[in-house]
């Protein structure tokens, strides 16, 4: 196991085991290059249908402005012209930055071609993904992506001399950087600190069947009947769940203590010893009809940030 990073290699080659910073162990798995690939296309595609239909919009309410605009550019341009073109510049920053950072930012860490592709973001310490993680990574873009296309273009021509030849090979190093390392990290995403995952659509998965504190509404052990209020069963979401009860299912005793005492802390209780299990049954039992419940309304908690 890498201590850095808790990742664990499988059989699968980009099978991964997190650790988060509670101590679950969770299993994830990196994203295929040709995914991402395809939910960058589908971004820009996106990205430009939205512009396309801003310049329709503009044309539409606008038209008069912008044909003044267009035949003063080289003469003193009005008001309402120097209005609409710092409109065009922000609605052109904000598609080419705000689109990502929005949506990367969101609970789901995805943007909508990530989510057709099933895959997201995250980050590779387990923890939530932090704004100065998402907008490094993005900035990046620009050296990765932007800067080699233009040189691609202008080198070919000769108008760049060697320069521009050095400076293309150089810029490839970076488009190509994903297939240089086995987690296919993007150098934005070395920088940042997230890898991209499969996130694929699931449903809560089949109910843990338990003979203990979650079907009995008390612990076998102790008597002990638990009870969690909303605002305790709030602190995780649907990922916890499912994660938790892998944990049960496994049956591990460390395991089981070490996120007996982290959930404990986190709600306040005293975690106590020797009840491990009827606790975590019973908190998983009633977390699991929270979420569903929760689901009939329309409501859904994807993880603990949401």
């Amino acid at each position: 196991m890498n201590a850095a990073t808790g990742i664990i290699d499988r059989t699968n080659k980009r099978e991964r085991t997190l650790i988060t910073p509670e101590g679950l162990a969770v299993p994830v798995t990196i994203a295929a290059r040709g995914s991402r690939l395809g939910a960058l296309v589908l971004d820009f595609v996106f990205i430009f249908l939205a512009l396309l239909v801003i310049q329709i919009v503009l044309l539409l309410v606008l038209g008069g402005v912008i044909d003044d605009t267009m035949e003063s550019l080289d003469e003193n341009v009005s008001g309402a012209a120097e209005f609409v073109i710092i409109i065009l510049i922000l609605v052109v920053f904000l598609a080419r930055y705000g689109y990502f950072l929005a949506m990367e930012l969101g609970p789901r860490g995805a943007t909508f071609g990530k989510r057709i592709l099933g895959v997201r973001v995250a980050a590779r310490n387990g923890g939530r993904l932090t704004p100065e993680a998402v907008i490094a990574r993005n900035l990046l873009r620009d050296i990765e992506l932007f800067m080699p296309l233009i040189f691609l273009m202008i080198a070919p021509s000769g108008e760049a001399g060697n320069a521009g030849i050095a400076g293309m090979i150089w810029f490839l190093i970076f488009m190509l950087f994903p297939f240089f390392n086995k987690d296919a990290l993007r150098a934005g995403d070395v920088i940042a600190g997230t890898w991209v995952l499969e996130a694929p659509r699931t449903k809560l998965a089949e109910a843990l069947s338990t003979q203990g504190a979650a079907a009995k509404g008390s612990s076998m052990v102790t008597g002990v009947k638990y009870e969690f209020g909303d605002e305790e069963l709030s602190i995780y979401g649907e990922h916890e769940l499912q994660t938790l009860e892998r944990m049960l299912r496994d049956a591990q005793p460390e395991a089981l203590s070490a996120v007996h005492e982290t959930i404990c802390r986190k709600i306040g209780w005293d975690p106590g010893a020797g009840d491990e299990r009827a606790f975590l049954e019973a908190f998983y039992g009633q977390l699991r009809a929270k979420l569903e419940g929760d689901m009939r309304f329309g409501k859904r908690k994807a993880d603990k940030f949401s």
